[in-house]
């Protein structure tokens, strides 16, 4: 049960310390799980999060500086799907704990198993807890999951609802049996379970020991003090903005079943305090996993509004002004059995939308795209005792220019604070080695401020049985935009080696069913970010220092900036001026 506690005025000072324990707390469960996890993708790359949530909506109230955001505004829907599952079903007590990982029923693809605890006080439901992370492999047709030709869920894993794991502190083993069951991995994934367990179990620990401090009703009024705010700040942003339509579109490669590309469109719509994102326009669902539930894509553009709107907190409350429009008629807000495993290209696609359709609004503050695609690729055979592995990771690019600085060179994209995992790491936990890990020459889009370098991925099998290789990507047919007159980034590229020489896929950025011999290597070619303002804007000097760090060649000094620089990175200060007079003519 819940109830409502007395209204309790909090001082400034308190709602500081308390926002600071809190998010502290939320920060403790995720270095709890990155410590314990087995599974380098949560160990290494960090692809996870836990957040601390409402009793009866459950809307995001904290969130911690290291997960992943787009899981934060999923896991809004998460927690909301075990209130509902209780509502209809009743049996809620202390100690239990739910499991799930429906991507159409608060979740993301499959993959991604959320934890969610309820908190009591005295016999009242308090708050809850969450965790999610990102398990190895969980069945279906292709090991790791990204199966670019799945038509149905069925054929990306198993698919589990909300279950009552932990019952009055005891655990349910049979549920862990059928998860182990399903696995190429199961000690990976029990192993991820457990320390996504041990986070929910400090982070309980924490927030009990936060509210004997302060006291239930204090920690309850600056929760909504913190939502309030959130909503106050986010509504004098959108005032201050122009009032308007403002439309954007970009494309999906295909969606690794038909070679046709796919639009995500919005028409953003600013008016007073208020937006609209409204994504009718958006191509209706498609056959491939390249489809999004409507929490996934409503999570994603809490991600964009963030990114842009940096002062206003990260909570429910910044929420409140915006009005989304996702038809069920779009590949957005899908519903069982539409595949969803390839979900990571959608949302960047609809960030980057986002992002485009405000730079529209306030051409001041624009970003360029950043180079859009996860580049999820596995690589899956067996080591030389017999066992099975599945090296699944995830790749860098550029960011795109924006309107202080270029881009940032091999970072990651913006649904996240992932970190890339080291070749080290990888090298060490599979049978494969890195023979190339370097920047991609001319990979940014020129601009004014140049888009960030990609980066160049070439991974060698160890395997004496070779392995399977298996690729769900993007932006292999439609380049990262610039803004502001900047120029689109290079596209993605990725290549096997045969006895004929390279391959390509047939449909650019995806797929699947490549065997490569031991020995033999494939090689990611990642996209940089879009480029900022009109290139001739750039500095020759500028480039010229492109040239000698190895960022841009000379050729493409010449023939993208007007810039005349040799091998060297010597400018040629006359050539130069002479160039760039003869193109302004």
């Amino acid at each position: 049960m819940t109830a409502p506690l007395a209204a309790t005025a909090v001082d400034p000072v308190t709602l500081a310390v308390l926002k600071g324990r809190l998010e502290q707390i939320a920060d403790e469960m995720d270095a709890t799980l990155f410590r314990s996890a087995f599974n380098p993708i949560i160990a290494e790359a960090r692809d996870a999060c836990h957040g601390i949530y409402h009793p009866e909506t459950g809307a995001t109230l904290v969130q911690g500086t290291t997960g992943l955001p787009i899981f934060v505004g999923a896991m809004a829907f998460a927690v909301k799907a075990v209130i509902d599952k209780v509502a209809r079903d009743g049996g809620l007590e202390e100690g239990d704990t739910f499991l799930f990982n429906d991507p159409y029923d608060g979740g993301t693809h499959l993959n991604d198993f959320r934890l969610v605890r309820p908190i009591f006080r005295c016999g009242v439901l308090f708050c809850w807890l969450a965790s999610v992370g990102h398990w190895l492999d969980i069945g279906g047709n292709v090991p790791g999951g990204f199966n670019a030709r799945a038509t149905e869920s069925f054929q990306e894993g198993v698919r589990i609802p909300p279950v009552k794991l932990i019952s009055h502190g005891k655990i349910n083993d049979d549920i862990i049996a059928i998860l182990s069951a399903n696995s190429r991995v199961p000690q990976s994934n029990f192993g991820d379970l457990n320390g996504q367990l041990n986070a929910l179990d400090l982070g309980e620990k924490r927030l009990r020991g936060l509210l004997d401090d302060y006291g239930d009703a204090v920690v309850a009024a600056a929760f909504d003090a913190f939502t309030a705010r959130a909503e106050k700040l986010m509504r004098e942003t959108l005032a201050a903005l122009p009032d308007g339509v403002y439309a954007f579109e970009d494309k999906l490669d295909n969606d690794g079943v038909t070679d046709d590309p796919l639009t995500i469109a919005l028409d953003l719509t600013i008016a007073g305090d208020r937006m609209t994102l409204d994504f009718s326009r958006s191509s209706p669902p498609c056959a491939g996993p390249l489809n999004i539930a409507r929490s996934t894509a409503v999570a994603c553009c809490y991600v964009a509004l963030k990114h842009v709107f940096t002062d206003v907190p990260a909570n429910a409350g910044c929420l409140a002004p915006i009005t989304f429009v996702i038809p069920d008629t779009t590949l957005l807000g899908v519903s069982a059995p539409k595949p969803v495993g390839g979900y990571t290209e959608t949302i960047l696609r609809v960030i980057g939308v986002v992002f485009g359709a405000l730079a529209e609004a306030m051409p001041d503050r624009a970003t360029a795209a950043p180079f859009g695609t996860i580049n999820a690729l596995s690589v899956a055979g067996h080591r030389a005792d017999g066992s099975r592995y599945v090296m699944f990771s995830f790749f860098g690019g550029g960011l795109g220019g924006n309107p202080e600085t270029d881009g940032l060179n091999h970072g990651n994209n913006p649904i996240s604070m992932a970190t890339i995992p080291p070749a080290e790491i990888l090298e060490a936990s599979y049978p494969v080695m890195f023979t190339q890990w370097a920047l991609r020459p001319d990979s940014g889009g020129p601009g004014l401020h140049r888009g960030g370098l990609g980066a160049v991925y070439e991974i060698e099998t160890l395997s004496e049985n070779g392995a399977d290789v298996f690729l769900l990507g993007e932006r292999g047919k439609f380049a990262p935009f610039g803004v502001n007159g900047g120029e689109p980034a290079a596209l993605n590229r990725f290549v096997w080696q045969t006895d004929e020489g390279e391959k390509s896929p047939p449909l650019a950025s995806k797929i699947t069913d490549v065997k490569i011999a031991k020995g033999r290597r494939v090689r990611l070619e990642t996209p940089g970010g879009g480029g900022w303002g009109v290139p001739d804007a750039r500095p020759a000097e500028t480039v010229a220092r492109d040239v000698r760090l190895g960022y841009v060649t000379p050729q493409a000094a010449r023939e993208r900036y007007d810039a005349v620089v040799s091998e060297d990175g010597t400018l040629d200060v006359a050539a130069t001026r002479a160039l760039r007079a003869g193109s302004a003519a």
